[in-house]
């Protein structure tokens, strides 16, 4: 299992603003830290954390953050509709669209998703699976 990200930026404000506009709709609480900031779900009391956590911060090494080739992460939205209204909050935050919302070819008739660069580079995809709303015509 995966017990938390971490995503370099060399701008906190900017980053701060990028996924305050998408997490929380997800359930995520985001909060500031001296060195960056936090993004969990919640935990009920006497229950084990779901994760993963996501971590917001500069380089531990001092240099510039930058993007992995290959690398994503991607967040579950409820809907499809959800999927388009937070690509279209992030990409109002600062975002940079990598792929609008919509069902691929690649994957299953109800994969619909958006894909997006957050203001560091890095690669996020919104998606939501959900066999009860309507899927891609083949």
């Amino acid at each position: 299992m995966i017990a938390y990200i971490t995503l370099g930026t060399d701008d906190i404000a900017q980053a701060k603003r990028f996924y305050t506009a998408i997490l929380p709709a997800l359930g995520y609480a985001l909060n500031e830290q001296p060195d960056g900031m936090s993004c969990t779900l919640p935990v009920a009391p006497g229950e084990r954390p779901v994760g993963p956590d996501l971590y917001i911060k500069p380089p531990f090494d001092g240099r510039d953050a930058s993007a992995g080739n290959g690398t994503m992460i991607a967040f579950q939205a409820r809907t499809q509709r959800q999927v388009c209204e937070l690509h279209a909050a992030a990409l109002a935050a600062g975002g940079l669209d990598a792929g609008a919302p919509g069902f691929r070819q690649a994957y299953s008739a109800h994969f619909y998703v958006g894909y997006l660069r957050d203001p560091d580079g890095n690669k996020i995809a919104l998606f939501s699976n959900d066999p009860s709303e309507a899927g891609r015509d083949d």
